[in-house]
């Protein structure tokens, strides 16, 4: 899983070409009007991440994984001005054999020692969180490296092929920027990923939303795997996202799988699984739980427990 991104406040150029000489970008109207005014104050998602720490906790034979929880949200007003918070839920043993091994180890609240004596900060409680808005410029949406209005997020291509190309050029423009690392076999992982994005974290149309799920399916790496629950034992649609594999690291492999609701037309979940050798790999394996995405009128706040 990708750290937390942002949906605005990413340096660049507003929905225009970042270098000079490269394809327009700004969405065109056409004859299409914009189709979803804001229905809100904010465009607000709100998301559980869930990864599991990198080194085993306890001594001798009570040795046990944990895994560390957070809430994470952002609210974005129409103008593209945006708040995020953030809050520790606290840290639990991974697997009910480890929830036994950490009983053994006499149920500490909080670790200072991991069980190969390395150092860490680790507490069962959760803490206060914070909320904040964004620093640096916070006027537009971010998409495909591209800054977008409002106006031109709803006016994105509404069908498969118009909305992949877009964001196909979008990319490489992006690519033309020296201080963007994009080289040209990482555009197709970057479309999609971008893809994924459209599906909750920008006010994006449902035309739009439609059109970026069923461009999907045809990207590399990309297989419809049917009907799943996701962890909260919500139903929607399953796909597998392949990577390519990790240059200089020999039998690394990762994959992510992603939940859709198709009647909303939203990310319910993405998950990264990520093994070396066939072993899991934690630094590089975790879920994202999409508990809410749409619009509110709530005020930005401290994100409260799930």
């Amino acid at each position: 899983m990708l750290a937390p991104p942002g949906t605005a406040g990413t340096p660049g150029t507003p929905g225009t070409p970042g270098t000079p000489g490269t394809p327009e970008l700004r969405p065109v109207a056409a004859s299409r009007p914009v189709a979803d005014p804001a229905q809100g104050a904010y465009w607000h998602t709100r998301t559980l991440w869930t990864s599991v720490h990198p080194r085993k906790m306890g001594s001798g034979s009570d040795r046990y994984e944990v895994e560390e929880r957070h809430v994470y949200e952002t609210w974005v007003a129409p103008g593209g001005k945006q708040w995020s918070g953030f809050r520790r839920l606290g840290t639990r043993p991974k697997s009910p054999a480890d929830d036994r091994a950490w009983r053994r180890d006499g149920s500490p609240a909080t670790w200072n020692r991991s069980a190969d004596g390395m150092t860490v900060v680790l507490s069962t409680r959760p803490d206060k969180g914070r909320v904040g808005a964004a620093k640096g410029r916070s006027d537009a949406f971010h998409v495909a490296g591209q800054q977008l209005s409002y106006e031109e997020l709803q006016r994105l291509p509404a069908d498969p092929a118009g909305l992949r190309g877009w964001i196909e050029k979008a990319v490489r423009v992006r690519k033309a920027d020296p201080t963007a690392d994009v080289p040209e076999d990482a555009v197709d992982g970057h479309v999609t990923r971008t893809l994924v994005e459209l599906l909750y974290q920008v006010p994006a149309p449902r035309g739009v939303r439609v059109a970026a799920y069923r461009a999907l399916p045809a990207m590399p790496g990309v297989h419809a795997r049917g009907t799943a629950k996701d962890a909260r034992g919500r139903t929607g649609e399953r796909l597998s996202l392949d990577h390519r594999p990790h240059p200089g690291q020999k039998g690394f492999e990762q994959e992510t799988e992603v939940i859709v609701d198709t009647g909303a037309m939203l990310l319910l979940s993405e998950g990264v699984r990520t093994t070396i050798d066939g072993k899991p790999f934690a630094n590089k394996t975790s879920t994202e739980i999409v508990l809410h995405a749409g619009w509110t009128d709530a005020a930005p706040s401290v994100p409260a427990l799930p």
